[in-house]
């Protein structure tokens, strides 16, 4: 298991790390879409759209995500926007996208608020009730939640790499960090019904670890040639010491609240991963389900962060 992971993930970084380093926008947006295509296609068959209904799902996701980002400006293509599409954004005012951002922060607050009340109402409520949903409602929810995922990503991509890089290092701290504190300190369970191992310990220990990730990275920011400030230096700019330490403790917990969603749908699915795309990792949403909340938050917050 341990190699195939290994050899898993060597295969992704190989062709990732070109995506990521490129200077142009388009081949990023382009493995983004592939993967949240997929991740589409891997919600579907785990609410219910099997066999052709499945492929579908994960091609609307394609086609909503191209639409509407040529809609709204973002255009990572390269290509011609249509008449009356808004361009980018560069107005230092609340709800308005940063200087070097595109979408407006109007779209990313309805997305939080959504995710907030949305995420609550699941983990309160149980696997019972989302599976009570109509099946067309939950796909077009999923298509919903991973559009907004890759337009918050190429925007992030677009206002820079180490950005960019800073965010999905957030996420992952958070990982790393509530699983060794949660081994080492854990107790009182966060969630026994939807993930038995998850404990509130195991919640702060990622805190920690992300501020501490956060004060390094600042750090690095302030003494190296960087192409955009990270998102721990806009927070802190932005928002001073105790708005920083706030947002870090937001973004963190709603990391955990995109794990915690998926393992809830996972669980009245009857299923351990949401596929195996990832020899060795599960599928694509189980990579990128802390990440699904955790994006349009932070690029909402980002539109407080004006100097």
């Amino acid at each position: 298991m341990l190699k195939q992971r290994v050899i898993t993930a060597l295969i992704l970084m190989a062709i990732l790390l070109p995506a990521l380093a490129a200077q142009a926008t388009w081949p990023f947006a382009a493995l983004s879409l592939l993967f949240v295509s997929a991740a589409g296609w891997e919600w579907a068959k785990l609410n219910g759209w099997s066999g052709w209904r499945a492929w579908v799902l994960g091609l609307v996701v394609a086609v909503a995500g191209h639409f509407s980002a040529m809609a709204l400006g973002l255009n990572p293509w390269g290509l011609e926007v249509p008449s009356g599409a808004p361009m980018a954004l560069h107005v230092h005012a609340w709800g308005l996208a940063l200087v070097g951002f595109h979408v407006p922060a109007w779209l990313w607050w309805l997305a939080s608020l959504g995710w907030v009340l949305g995420g609550a109402w699941v983990l309160r409520s149980g696997g019972a009730r989302w599976k009570k949903l109509p099946m067309a409602l939950r796909g077009m929810l999923g298509v919903l939640v991973l559009v907004l995922a890759w337009l918050a990503l190429t925007d992030a991509k677009e206002h820079g790499l180490n950005f960019l890089l800073s965010l999905f290092c957030l996420v992952w701290s958070a990982d790393i960090g509530a699983y060794f504190g949660g081994r080492a300190f854990g107790h009182r369970k966060l969630a026994p019904s939807i993930s038995p191992g998850k404990s509130w310990e195991g919640v702060w220990s990622g805190m920690v670890a992300v501020s501490l990730l956060a004060v390094a990275w600042i750090i690095l920011d302030r003494n190296f040639a960087v192409d955009s400030p990270s998102v721990y230096s806009h927070l802190l700019a932005g928002l001073g010491p105790v708005g920083f330490l706030i947002g870090l403790a937001v973004l963190t917990g709603m990391s955990v609240v995109g794990d915690l969603f998926e393992s809830q749908i996972k669980r009245q699915a009857g299923a351990k991963d949401s596929s195996q795309l990832l020899p060795g990792h599960g599928g694509v949403l189980d990579r990128i389900d802390a990440l699904l909340p955790v994006l349009p938050l932070t690029l909402a917050l980002m539109s407080l962060c004006h100097g």
